[in-house]
């Protein structure tokens, strides 16, 4: 499984043609306590950049970008009784939702975790 992240603070692990998307640690801290999150339907189909989902903490509302073009096969529900999981584990149990990939070339646009890791430490 290979993880890519984009400048908007988003990742997404790649198995095959299927990826997990949510948002880093680094975005979260930013954000602050997470009180609702709003994940895309099922079926949804996406474009790279698209809004895809929407994060509500007690200092912002965010939206949540699509990193590649794909159709939603399932939203972390979750997130719906637990919106804190995207505090507590972003990169893992907080996942937003799940897309099949219908070009996996826009993967070449994203940052590999150490391109991340180096991209963040500047901000």
């Amino acid at each position: 499984m290979s993880r890519y992240f984009t400048q908007d603070h988003e990742w997404i692990d790649v198995d095959g043609e299927t990826g997990t998307v949510g948002i880093s640690d680094y975005a979260q801290s930013q954000l602050g306590d997470i009180v609702f999150v709003e994940v895309p339907e099922e079926g949804k189909s996406l474009s790279q950049g698209d809004d895809a989902a929407v994060v509500e903490s007690v200092k912002a509302a965010s939206d949540v970008y699509a990193p590649v073009s794909g159709t939603v096969i399932e939203g972390n529900a979750a997130l719906a009784d637990d919106s804190s999981l995207v505090n507590s584990d972003p990169e893992g149990e907080g996942w937003f939702f799940k897309i099949t990939l219908s070009d996996a070339s826009e993967l070449d646009q994203l940052m590999d975790e150490q391109a991340y890791a180096a991209f963040v430490e500047k901000l």
